[in-house]
């Protein structure tokens, strides 16, 4: 389980009511075939041994027996794979008949788990035939003996993060599932046997509950539904087998056909989320029974890892995300103007992104409070770098919005400031750039001071990770409205705002988007096209936009990003181009984070934050290992 990613399944058998036979003989097919799909593992459907329709063939006193015989079989034919199963059956114990989940690995029962709830209302019949259970029991198996309860966590040796337990069925459904005291008490994965008669709409409810579990109990849910081969004297079922990881459907089975689904689980990651969330309560129930069992350490192939997690895949989903994003960002802007009084803000428009985002979030928060977009000063401060598509589009960007335009050419000033301090000719260093930058952001304070406004910062969330900025250049404003947003999902607000808009606006967007990301600071080439473009010096924004998202969510290391990136990218790059690329962010993230330290206010609009206040803390003098 390196890397704490874990293959498992969900598997629906065909099975003959009361044929316990060929049931056996079905089960082991499916185990057989999830390991060799590497599942480590596998969870069975309730009672599926002999079929959940028994009805008083349960109480029949061969029944039981059968089962118990039909299991020994099982264990017996599996003993060598490694894999560990759940499979649904009669048990029964002191004369009392319990509806419980065999937990097996290696040709042993590492424990029964009864069902908790048992169902009496149509068309479930459960309490005429089973029983509760209050503690755990020791029951006697083939001359072995294997505990008995609905407080037991099977844990694996040397993998702190893999820790199970079980609910069945009706279990999911109550007020106060069992599997939230699971995982309160320690449980990362749940597993639900299950035998839930379809109907029209069920499929929708029964999503909605295990997504919600998964959810709010920070788990891995592995629901298998029984299927093809149960009674229909009554009822249908489906085999509406689901896998999900912290509320997100991994897989789910096709009605009506029955098989196995797969699901990679990222136990690490819900360790680490277990960790970060103080509202995440641990207990430490005395009357749970941890029971430890023997696995291989494996590297599982990872499947449906994003290359752009900020950014969805579904059209629909990322069309929501734009538009929400886009309404935080101006509702944030909106608070600060009503807070100030003010009735102008000013803005750096270079043409780029960044900066084209910013105009149009404060025409939005102008739009709802009433004011004239004319109070949106935006200002273009050509210099050294500056090339003519962005000089151009930073004017039509103006004239289609209707928002006061003003050009302060900076070139002259720049060059004093490099008499001033000695600056060689030729120099093209850091301070050659960084000059521009301040000297930008002074003309825009000014200009603000002036107007009797406040600036508004154009830096996004994945410049700040980077440190991709001047410090007290444009790292500095009266208020960032692009703070959290990363470099990714920002192409996309644009290009989405581009699809809503019309006109001269949609064209311009489009074009702002094709444009290469720059700073501009070092001289156009003999064409008057940007020389400088920034992913040429760091690498891909959407590498270094995964890399943020999995180092600040979730604190995964440089390997494991490595590994996931590899994955998600499938061959896009070279293996060591990204973990050149990674290094990279690694590297320009630790040094800089004092600049995130003195980072100006910002709505939060994004799943994660590098504000100081709430979002990243971190000492600026911490170092890499």
């Amino acid at each position: 389980m390196k890397h704490g990613f874990l293959k498992v399944a969900a598997a629906t058998p065909l099975i003959t009511v009361n044929g316990i036979s060929a049931n056996c003989k079905n089960i082991i097919n499916q185990i057989k075939e999830a390991s060799e799909n590497g599942a480590k593992v596998v969870v069975f459907p309730e009672l599926c041994l002999t079929g959940y329709t028994c009805g008083d063939l349960f109480l029949q006193s061969t029944t039981p027996d059968r089962a118990k015989k039909g299991l020994a079989e099982i264990l017996n034919e599996t003993k060598s794979v490694d894999i560990l199963f759940a499979i649904g059956m009669p048990l029964k114990h002191e004369d009392k008949l319990y509806n419980v989940a065999a937990v097996c690995k290696g040709g042993k029962v590492l424990g029964f788990v009864p069902k908790s709830y048992l169902t009496n209302y149509a068309p479930y019949t459960e309490i005429r035939y089973f029983n509760t259970i209050q503690k755990t029991v020791e029951v006697e198996f083939y001359g072995n003996t294997v505990p008995m309860g609905t407080k037991l966590i099977f844990c694996a040796k040397d993998m702190e993060a893999l820790r199970i337990s079980c609910e069945i069925c009706e279990d999911m459904w109550v007020a106060s599932p069992p599997s939230a005291e699971h995982a309160q008490n320690g449980a990362i994965m749940i597993l639900n046997l299950s035998a839930n008669e379809e109907t029209p709409g069920k499929s929708e409810a029964r999503k909605l509950m295990a997504a919600s579990n998964s959810a709010r109990q920070l788990s891995a849910y592995i629901y298998a539904d029984a299927g093809d081969g149960e009674s229909t004297t009554d009822c249908v079922y489906s085999g509406n087998n689901m896998i999900f990881e912290c509320g997100k459907c991994l897989a789910e089975a096709k009605p009506f056909e029955n098989g196995i689904i797969y699901g990679v689980i990222d136990t690490q990651k819900l360790s680490q989320l277990r960790c970060r969330r103080n509202t995440f309560l641990a207990k430490n129930d005395e009357e749970y029974k941890r029971i430890y069992f023997d696995t291989e350490v494996i590297e599982t192939p990872l499947e449906g890892i994003l290359p752009s997690p900020f950014v969805p895949k579904d059209t629909e989903k990322l069309s929501k995300k734009c538009s929400s994003v886009f309404t935080m960002q101006a509702k944030g802007l909106e608070k600060r103007i009503k807070h100030i009084g003010i009735k102008t803000v000013t803005i750096g428009v270079s043409g780029g992104l960044d900066s084209t985002l910013a105009v149009l979030v404060a025409a939005k928060a102008f739009d709802n409070l009433g004011l004239d977009r004319k109070g949106i000063i935006s200002v273009s401060m050509p210099c050294f770098g500056t090339s003519e598509r962005t000089y151009n589009n930073s004017k039509r960007l103006a004239d289609a919005l209707g928002v006061t335009y003003r050009e302060v050419n900076i070139t002259e000033a720049v060059k004093q400031h490099f008499a001033d301090i000695e600056l060689e000719d030729g120099d093209r260093s850091v301070t050659y750039e960084n000059a521009q930058a301040r000297e930008r952001t002074q003309v825009l304070m000014d200009i603000a001071n002036k107007t009797g406004g406040i600036v508004i910062g154009t830096g996004d969330l994945s410049e700040l990770a980077l440190g991709f900025a001047t410090y007290n250049g444009d790292q500095m404003s009266m208020y960032g409205v692009n703070a959290s947003v990363p470099k990714t999902l920002m192409r996309s607000i644009v290009r989405w705002i581009a699809d809503t808009w019309s006109g001269e606006l949609s064209g311009v967007l489009f074009d702002i988007v094709d444009t290469p990301v720059s700073p501009e600071l070092l001289p156009a080439d003999e064409k008057g096209a940007i020389s400088q473009k920034t992913e040429d010096i760091i690498g891909p924004y959407e590498v270094h936009d995964f890399a943020i998202y999995y180092t600040v969510k979730y604190g995964f290391g440089k390997e494991k990003i490595l590994r996931m990136a590899k994955a998600a990218f499938g061959g896009k790059y070279e293996d060591g181009q990204l973990e050149n690329w990674i290094k990279t962010f690694e590297k320009r993230f630790y040094q800089n984070q004092f600049k995130r330290s003195a980072t100006p206010d910002g709505v939060k609009a994004e799943s994660i934050s590098l504000s100081p206040r709430n979002g990243w803390n971190m000492p600026s003098d911490a170092v890499i290992e």
